[in-house]
């Protein structure tokens, strides 16, 4: 049998973007031992992409704004088939989670008395978003794994998990191999906690992270777990798919003057600026 390397912790984490690391900076704070296991490099998570800022009512900017618009501004903007408890959540923990980030470290872009600004965003209705210029998702994954680093959080890279494994009903770890050598790798574990993404690489044109080949989701499925809302695949809503040197690449949504040009002789129409 090929060469396995063992590891033992109370707690794994598989995916290091922000959901990953911030589960694995909670599990640390408990005083237990964790590992963080993501598919690439530490800071390298689809996470970065999120440019745009955390939605949070603040009411920095506007002092209308509360925890109740912001859930009613998700319902609406999700048709009302959110599952309103987890809507709910959100809208009341975003401030505080915004602050933590802060207290981390996170440098937020300013308001003229030093507050953390916010900016408009499509489907909220006071200006709710805070940022750091266009570079927000990046700023996320740089103060969550320094922040965990220093927790102590034991992080493997180039690790890809193919199985979850099972005893008498309960999780007991994962088995995975390292990308860069191609060793075994066994992780035993008293629980296991799933972030992986989504599955945007189902899709022949998409501008999601090779790593979104929705690893997650099947882990899950082959260890009994039930799957639903399967077909809420988050996407941006406006991309960009010919010429092939640019197919997959975002196009802004809110600097972006859109018209449509008509097609060429055996080609798509372009959507261009």
């Amino acid at each position: 049998m090929a060469e396995r390397e063992t590891y033992e912790h109370d707690v794994v984490v598989i995916g290091a973007g922000g959901a990953g690391l911030r589960a694995a900076i909670a599990a640390a704070a408990e005083g237990v031992s964790v590992a963080l296991i993501c598919k690439s490099l530490l800071g390298k998570a689809h996470t970065v992409m999120a440019e745009g800022g955390i939605a949070a009512s603040l009411a920095n900017v506007d002092d209308r704004d509360d925890w109740k618009v912001h859930f009613a501004d998700t319902m609406r903007g999700g048709q009302y088939v959110n599952n309103w408890r987890m809507a709910e959540l959100h809208a009341k923990e975003a401030p505080e989670r915004v602050r933590e980030l802060e207290a981390w470290g996170a440098l937020f872009d300013r308001t003229s008395d030093g507050r953390i600004l916010q900016r408009n965003f499509g489907g909220h209705k006071y200006p709710r978003l805070a940022h750091v210029g266009d570079r927000t998702g990046l700023e996320m994954i740089r103060t969550l794994q320094d922040h965990g680093i220093h927790q102590g959080i034991d992080v493997h890279m180039e690790c890809t998990v193919v199985r979850l494994l099972r005893d008498d009903g309960r999780m007991v770890g994962a088995f995975g191999y390292d990308r860069e050598r191609g060793r075994f790798r066994l992780f035993r574990a008293k629980a296991v906690v799933l972030a992986t993404g989504g599955i945007g690489r189902a899709y022949r044109i998409t501008s999601n992270s090779w790593e979104y080949t929705g690893d997650g989701q099947a882990l899950a499925y082959q260890a009994g777990a039930d799957l639903m809302d399967m077909e809420f695949v988050q996407f941006h809503p406006t991309g960009m798919v010919w010429p092939p040197s640019v197919r997959g690449l975002l196009v802004n949504r809110g600097r972006a003057r859109r018209r449509w040009r008509a097609p060429q002789q055996g080609r798509p129409p372009l959507h261009v600026r």
